[in-house]
C-alpha cells in the first residue's frame, strides 16, 4: 500500500542491501565516529566492519551515488538495531524514507509531501505539527506529530493526554550527506 501510494505521488520505489558498510550506513550520513548510534548496544557489527543496517538512509547514498537530480525516492523496507526486547522496542522492524533532492525544495514541500501521504495511508485529512529536532543527515531537522486519530486531539492514553502523537524524525538532506 505505502509503495502504491508513493509511487502514485510520482517516487521511485528502491531497495538495498541489509549487510552494509560504514560508510554507507554512518559516515556519508554525517555520523560522527564517536555518535552512540555507532555503539555495540545500538548496532548489530558482523566480521569485517560490515554491519546490519540501522536504517533505510544507506539506500539514499545510494541513489545519490547512481541518479542526477532531480531525484525523488523512497526506500522502504527492514532494519536492524540491537535492542533489548519490550512493549515498544524490536530488533527487527520496518522503515520509510523519502529522498527529494531538486532546485528550491524547501521545508513546505517536505509537510506537503508528508501530510498528503499521511492522508492518504489513514484513508482522511490529518493535522501535523512540526517541532525542532537534531538529526546529523538533515538540516534543519523536525520531529513530526500527527494530531491524535483516535480522541481528535482531546487527550487519551494513545496520545498520552496531549492531543498529539509523535510519528516521524524530517528534514531536508543536510549538505555534508550531499557532498558526501
Amino acid at each position: 500500500e505505502l509503495e502504491d501510494i508513493c509511487l502514485g505521488m510520482g517516487f521511485e520505489v528502491l531497495d538495498g542491501p541489509w549487510v552494509e558498510d560504514e560508510f554507507h550506513n554512518f559516515e556519508a550520513l554525517n555520523i560522527p565516529r564517536d555518535h552512540p548510534a555507532r555503539d555495540n548496544q545500538d548496532t548489530t557489527w558482523l566480521e569485517g566492519g560490515l554491519l546490519l543496517r540501522t536504517h533505510t538512509s544507506p539506500v539514499q547514498i545510494r541513489a545519490m551515488e547512481t541518479r542526477s537530480p532531480p531525484i525523488r525516492a523512497v526506500a522502504i523496507g527492514r532494519v536492524f538495531r540491537h535492542e533489548a526486547l519490550d512493549a515498544s522496542h524490536e530488533n527487527t522492524f520496518h522503515q520509510i524514507e523519502g529522498l527529494l533532492i531538486d532546485e528550491e525544495v524547501h521545508v513546505g514541500h517536505l509537510v506537503f509531501t508528508l501530510r498528503t501521504l499521511l492522508s492518504r495511508v489513514f484513508g482522511r485529512d490529518v493535522e501535523v505539527r512540526l517541532r525542532p529536532s537534531y538529526f546529523p543527515f538533515t538540516e534543519p531537522s523536525f520531529e513530526l506529530d500527527l494530531r491524535c486519530l483516535v480522541c481528535g486531539g482531546r487527550g487519551c492514553a494513545v496520545c498520552k493526554r496531549t492531543g498529539w502523537v509523535e510519528l516521524l524524525g524530517c528534514g531536508l538532506v543536510h549538505p555534508n550527506v550531499l557532498r558526501a
